[in-house]
């Protein structure tokens, strides 16, 4: 079965995903970008390739999640999938469901925070352009015509939607679902990495090595993460934008105009204050 780790985009998850592959794909826990790959995206090509000719025809794609999903549980090992898609339903046909999902990390982000990142790494034109992506309820990315979509890698059609939907589509959809917030990863690493670390413990039946979780967590912290990709290691993300851009120093307050800090705290007001950002 799978467990998910998902996140609207620039939120946090390459970084959790990094953690993890130290922990569960490492002898000692020190991270090795090489590994990353073990947690793979869905979407992806290679999972629908035996079920559709047209990897970008969106109604195929959606028709498949599940048969994609069946498919890769039939070994009945559990494994981990990144994700930034809603977990929608489009007339009739689920993302996923209880029985090919055990569970579901979500990490979320201040939206002020995640709309500087955006802009970065989606090369938009300004801050303008990056509040419409972040508020555009029908924002699908992985089309191949999508000038603003620079991601090589995943070109199946995903539906991200909005900051608001997508953090609404997982909240307690899934069994086992958590929340991680990014500011608390920044905050006390230890204290939510080893949280994680339990969470994993109850799912898979299994034990970590406490030294192995410590040099997990430091391996992977932000600055070792940013120099490992300057020194060209991340090949996952092969754009001149930098991927692991501002992290902990982005700053939304010096950067974003009253009018689009307004506009977001008033779209997104319910669920920013749910989450302490307001």
């Amino acid at each position: 079965m799978i467990i998910w780790i998902a996140s609207y985009p620039k939120s946090g998850n390459t970084w959790v995903r990094s953690f993890l592959t130290s922990l569960l794909y490492s002898n000692d826990g020190i991270n090795d970008f090489s590994k990353l790959n073990q947690i793979t995206q869905f979407p992806n090509k290679y999972q629908f390739k035996n079920l559709t000719d047209d990897l970008q025809n969106i109604k195929e794609i959606y028709q498949n999640w599940q048969n994609a999903q069946d498919f890769i549980n039939l070994d009945n090992k559990i494994k981990l999938f990144k994700t930034h898609h809603v977990n929608c339903t489009i007339k009739g046909f689920q993302f996923t469901n209880n029985k090919n999902s055990l569970g579901a990390i979500y990490i979320v982000r201040d939206p002020r925070t995640v709309l500087i990142s955006l802009r970065n790494h989606f090369n938009l034109e300004n801050f303008l352009k990056a509040k419409e992506f972040i508020l555009n309820e029908k924002k699908w990315v992985g089309i191949k015509n999508d000038k603003s979509d620079i991601d090589t890698l995943n070109k199946v059609p995903t539906l991200i939607s909005s900051w608001r939907i997508n953090y609404l589509s997982w909240k307690n959809k899934i069994q086992n679902y958590m929340l991680i917030k990014y500011e608390d990863l920044v905050q006390d690493p230890y204290k939510e990495f080893f949280k994680i670390s339990k969470y994993l413990e109850n799912l898979m039946n299994c034990k970590f090595d406490k030294d192995k979780i410590n040099n997990a967590i430091n391996s992977t912290s932000f600055d070792k993460l940013q120099k490992l990709e300057e020194k060209g290691y991340f090949k996952e993300y092969d754009k001149d934008i930098k991927f692991f851009y501002l992290g902990p120093n982005n700053d939304w307050k010096s950067k974003l105009e009253n009018e689009i800090i307004e506009e977001i705290n008033l779209k997104f007001k319910n669920e920013m204050q749910e989450l302490g950002y307001l």
